[in-house]
């Protein structure tokens, strides 16, 4: 495996990760850095970093960042953001990874990709709703601002620094599996 297949690698799974947190604000960036010339996409993905896509993707983000600071509306989108952030942390991931027989990419892009953002998007959509319930949703901007923010670093990780980026997704899962972990209901 080359430097540069392994680098496509820990920028698709920063990727996913910032999917986890915010669907459409990755995709902007990755769109961004296509059309830029930062990154190149697989051949198949390279409408991504067209113009009309840029477009697409930048109104996305903006409706996506300020829909999840009205509460209840945030919970509402968390329900349909779920199943999305694993269908786009999947997609990120096919996109970038270079050089990869297809059946691996695509293995890797379900596992790695669609499981990351998964996890992540699952554990946001858990603190909303406690937020929610504990705060009557005052408290859900906090999580929206702590949400996007983290989305933003990542995903800027990931294209500039994805070395960094791997390093922030391993530390953020586990932050994650920690805090399940002191949740979760004892045995006996």
């Amino acid at each position: 495996m080359t430097s540069e297949t392994i680098i496509s690698i820990f920028l698709g799974i920063g990727l996913a990760a910032s999917v986890g947190f915010r669907v459409f604000l990755p995709l902007f960036a990755l769109s961004l850095a296509s059309y830029f010339n930062v990154w190149d996409l697989n051949e198949s993905w390279e409408w991504a970093g067209s113009l009309a896509a840029v477009i697409a993707l930048g109104v996305a983000t903006i409706i996506e960042i300020f829909a999840y600071f009205i509460p209840w509306v945030d919970n509402l989108l968390d329900s349909f953001a779920v199943p999305l952030a694993a269908i786009a942390g999947t997609a990120v991931m096919v996109s970038t990874v270079a050089n990869l027989d297809p059946v691996v990419t695509w293995a890797l892009a379900i596992i790695a990709g669609g499981g990351t953002a998964t996890a992540i998007k699952g554990a946001g959509a858990t603190s909303r709703l406690t937020s929610t319930v504990t705060t009557g949703g005052l408290g859900n901007p906090i999580v929206s601002t702590v949400e996007t923010g983290t989305a933003a670093v990542v995903t800027v990780a990931s294209i500039f620094a994805p070395v960094l980026a791997i390093i922030l997704v391993i530390i953020i899962l586990f932050i994650i599996f920690s805090i399940y972990r002191k949740l979760r209901p004892k045995k006996g």
